[in-house]
């Protein structure tokens, strides 16, 4: 399936090949296909390693970080001679092995301009943990995260809608409200499915039917999640991470979503669960938002000790959640809906700014997400359905008088008194 990375691998492959490439994101969201597809077609001749499953290929780094001798000892293995010019070596699960990442230094300063491209599901966790030097400035770093709306168009074939959507964006003019519909019906589906490949292809497996799509895909890939925390956490921290991870469809249920260690467990204290929290978070299977109290840039020097943390994958989060296909379809479940939807934009911000802000003051007003687009903080306000009426992002805007402020929710495209009305499925392109 057709990835936005895939022209930032082009992008490395054209322009500074000699630093290696490295991908970090959670399970499942399809760093090996998406980098075997990127080396069988843009490379004469590639070579595979996991280092999770090829012990004897892992032990060569223990020994050596010199390039000559690994790439040396890599060859004897693989019984393989490597051109170096014509081959890339794609090195999978490398989280594994610290040495491994610290070579990396090594092969981006050698002459040889050796190609190197590193994934791992824990990359994150094992950045953030490095206990030698982190080889910094010498690895480009990129990350992959669940399928967005744009790239599930991609999938089912819907491009000339993409197109059309884009147009009316930029163009801030409503859509045909037969389209409009029926970009509205897709998008439904799509959180429902998520953006993780292996739930979208099952959804293509049944020619696109709701009827018959199996929470199963979803429930394997959260027992994958739940399984890594124990294999790659002392047992401790691995039942506090358990416990975070199953708290958020509560956190999010509530009407004030900031984030409450009690809702974890009820004597829960931060000081016991911050390295949980922490873990979660650079692992990518959660996501944070910070509160912001006074929006201006940059925005991190305003942060306060609120926050709210949200799911990476909104599939993931209705299973979780044990919300059916058809709550979301019918809208049976209007008010938690509201909570899906916020997830669902949270990754898409992510996504793009590495990074989530809200705003709120005296318990009483909040803004869903602030983002800094060229130093003007920008508030953008998340509705489930067509009801626009905000006493908050007016509040917002009386006080702070921002350039424009945007709303997302199922109406169509427009704009009125400084505020863009964008549908909640075009909020890729913000």
């Amino acid at each position: 399936m057709k990835r936005k990375l895939y022209d930032n691998l082009l992008n490395w492959k054209n322009t500074n090949i000699n630093m290696p490439y490295m991908l970090v994101g959670s399970r499942q969201t399809g760093k090996t296909y998406i980098i075997t597809e990127f080396c069988k077609n843009e490379f004469d001749d590639y070579i595979y390693i996991n280092l999770d499953l090829m012990e004897d290929i892992k032990e060569i780094f223990e020994n050596s970080i010199n390039p000559d001798e690994i790439i040396k000892s890599i060859e004897i293995i693989l019984s393989k001679n490597i051109n170096l010019e014509k081959t890339i070596i794609f090195i999978d699960e490398i989280q594994v092995s610290e040495r491994a990442i610290s070579s990396l230094k090594y092969f981006c300063e050698s002459e040889k301009n050796y190609k190197i491209i590193v994934a791992g599901s824990l990359l994150g966790v094992k950045i953030n943990r490095f206990k030698s030097s982190f080889p910094v400035g010498k690895v480009w770093i990129e990350y992959l995260y669940p399928m967005d709306f744009e790239e599930f168009l991609w999938a089912i074939g819907e491009e000339k809608m993409l197109e059309l959507i884009k147009e009316k964006y930029n163009q801030m003019s409503p859509m045909p409200e037969s389209i409009h519909s029926k970009a509205l019906s897709l998008y439904n589906e799509y959180i429902c499915i998520g953006g993780m490949p292996v739930s979208v292809l099952h959804y293509l497996d049944n020619n696109k039917n709701m009827s018959k799509y199996d929470d199963n895909i979803l429930n394997m890939i959260i027992m994958s999640y739940l399984a890594d925390m124990s294999k790659y956490t002392a047992n401790i921290e691995s039942v506090r991470n358990n416990k975070i991870y199953n708290s958020i469809p509560a956190q999010l249920g509530k009407e004030n979503k900031k984030f409450k260690y009690s809702l974890v467990e009820k004597s829960a204290r931060s000081r016991e669960y911050d390295s949980a929290l922490e873990w979660l978070i650079s692992s990518n299977m959660i996501l944070k938002c910070q509160g912001i109290v006074t929006p201006k840039s940059p925005l991190k020097a305003y942060t306060e000790n609120n926050f709210k943390v949200y799911l990476s994958d909104i599939g993931l989060l209705r299973v979780l959640s044990k919300i059916s296909v058809n709550e979301i379809i019918t809208e049976k479940n209007m008010i938690y809906k509201g909570a899906f939807i916020e997830n669902y934009i949270a990754e898409n911000l992510y996504s793009k700014y590495k990074e989530l802000y809200y705003w709120s003051i005296d318990n009483m007003y909040e803004v869903d997400f602030l983002i800094n687009i060229d130093g003007d903080i920008i508030p953008i306000e998340v509705k489930a359905s067509d009801n626009t009426t905000s006493k908050s992002l007016n509040y917002y805007i009386n006080r702070y008088k921002p350039k424009y402020s945007i709303r997302l929710s199922t109406k169509n495209f427009g704009e009125s008194n400084g505020i863009k009305s964008i549908p909640l499925y075009a909020s890729f392109l913000i």
